[in-house]
């Protein structure tokens, strides 16, 4: 699994893991991220079941596994949180930070020593020893319960699966030519963003935010102008195609 350092400023880090040659084919890939403040940490959707043992070897390298106080998971799918009833065995007594409506789904991957710590619609924050990660709403992108975080510190966006795209795992980390990159994340947001209501709100809300750098769940992350570029690309782009005829689908594709 590789282990990338997005952002480091004295006490502050940002640290990417992902891209796993050993995970099994059939396996979607996925981005996990780690925020680490002042010798406390929060793991960013840290995964499904079959990626936790890389994970686990991964994160040792980086710091004492008693430092990871809070874990975060955008919404209930299982690539981003099936990994929990894992985690709750390792991590002594952290906080899970996830969407209100999600609890009763979540607690089936298991959660014996997990708190729950709910995030109520509006969104919220969390002080991570003096720094304030925002909980940002992104409700129906995919996911009818979703949030994406906000670390204004280093201008860092989690938007889970806002930019996704799924490509090999030995594709670029950065998108470099964002009109090449396209073709690569389109279908996805058509077919998984059901809602122009919802996406229109998300965009509103994130043009409001000081950000160097997108990173999503999936695929290839953003940074500067690229984000605007995303933005205004998104802005326009028709969701929900599953509800248009098959000849209609087609012709997009």
């Amino acid at each position: 699994m590789k282990i990338v350092e997005l952002y480091k400023n004295k006490q502050h880090s940002w640290v990417m893991l992902g891209r796993d040659e050993t995970k099994p084919d059939k396996i979607i890939d996925t981005n996990q991220y780690l925020i680490s403040h002042h010798e406390q940490a929060i793991l960013l959707d840290p995964g499904g079941i079959e990626l936790f043992a890389p994970m686990l070897e991964a994160l040792v390298k980086i710091l004492p596994l008693e430092q990871i106080k809070h874990l975060f998971a955008s919404h209930q799918d299982p690539d981003i949180i099936s990994s929990l009833g894992l985690w709750d065995q390792v991590l002594d007594g952290a906080k899970l930070h996830s969407p209100w409506l999600w609890e009763g789904f979540i607690r089936h991957f298991g959660m014996e020593h997990t708190k729950f710590a709910p995030i109520p619609d509006e969104g919220g924050s969390l002080n991570l020893l003096g720094l304030e990660l925002q909980f940002i709403p992104a409700h129906y992108l995919h996911s009818s319960g979703n949030f994406n975080v906000y670390d204004p510190k280093a201008k860092i966006l989690f938007s889970g699966d806002l930019g996704a795209a799924l490509e090999p795992i030995d594709s670029p980390l950065f998108v470099e030519d964002f009109n090449s990159h396209i073709s690569k994340m389109e279908y996805f947001h058509q077919r998984w963003m059901p809602s122009e209501i919802a996406k229109q709100d998300w965009i509103k809300r994130v043009r409001e935010l000081d950000i160097e750098m997108m990173c999503p769940q999936h695929g290839r992350i953003f940074r500067g102008d690229k984000v605007t570029q995303f933005l205004d690309w998104f802005e326009q782009l028709p969701v929900g195609i599953a509800n248009q005829t098959s000849t209609e689908l087609d012709s997009k594709r």
